[in-house]
């Protein structure tokens, strides 16, 4: 059944592929208590995960290409130094040692803290920092699940067939998108974001089609859906009828 999403409409363009899902790390956090025996390794659990994203955003940064965005060196210095922010971790390990909650649970916590002050901020810029917040909180989850990242460990091997592929997800990092230049994804997706976050800077600035802002892409959108991204309009269409495939094809070559 043919449908479609609406957005915010951050690159120009247009892209046709099928759907690929990346999940929250979030949606999956464990909720449970700790016994005081157990406080110390959560609260070196925390410090891992900070340290290991610490060590994979600056070797990100350190091997950037030479035509990378300019942008993109400077947007990974901020998440550096989100994550290594004493309001997160610091914060988050008073959740461990004073509540009880394991590793997971206090991050989350303290996200939630956090995430209401961006909100009550009244400059839209600042408001939309509580998304590079997310990623890197994302990017600790990841750590902590012993999950790998789920937009770097992608690459052309992972996908059967030709198709293009559209990748569409609750949020992308900006580090996220130096996975769009081996080509693998022609554009992307997302629930959340606007023209002024850090992913839609750096979209535009490596003229990726893209929407973001669309609420629930993820959950609309299935996994292989044939999805049009009107980067003009801000739409998402998923599952075309033939006719406006073509139509949307023929824009393509233009």
């Amino acid at each position: 059944m043919s449908f479609q999403v609406f957005g915010t409409a951050v690159s120009r363009g247009v892209a046709i592929g099928r759907a690929v899902l990346v999940a929250s790390s979030r949606l999956d956090v464990a909720h449970y208590f700790v016994d005081e025996a157990q406080v110390p390794v959560e609260v070196a659990r925390c410090h891992a995960a900070r340290d290991q994203v610490a060590d994979e955003l600056t070797l990100l940064r350190d091997q950037l290409p030479p035509d990378a965005p300019t942008e993109l060196a400077a947007l990974l210095d901020v998440h550096l130094m989100l994550v290594r922010d004493e309001a997160l971790v610091d914060a988050a390990v008073e959740w461990v040692r004073e509540r009880h909650y394991n590793a997971e649970w206090a991050l989350s916590a303290q996200l939630e803290v956090l995430a209401r002050q961006f909100d009550e901020m009244e400059d839209e810029y600042l408001r939309e920092r509580k998304a590079d917040l997310e990623q890197v909180v994302e990017r600790m989850l990841s750590v902590l699940a012993r999950q790998a990242d789920p937009m770097l460990g992608l690459a052309p091997r992972d996908f059967a067939g030709e198709d293009p592929l559209l990748l569409v997800a609750a949020d992308i990092s900006p580090a996220d998108l130096l996975g769009f230049r081996d080509g693998v994804f022609k554009g992307f997706i997302t629930d959340i974001g606007g023209k002024t976050s850090h992913t839609a800077i750096v979209a535009r600035s490596m003229d990726i089609p893209a929407v973001v802002g669309t609420r629930e892409a993820s959950r609309l959108i299935r996994q292989d859906d044939w999805v049009v991204i009107d980067g003009d309009a801000g739409a998402v269409i998923v599952n075309p009828s033939p006719i406006v495939l073509e139509e949307y094809r023929f824009r393509q070559r233009q």
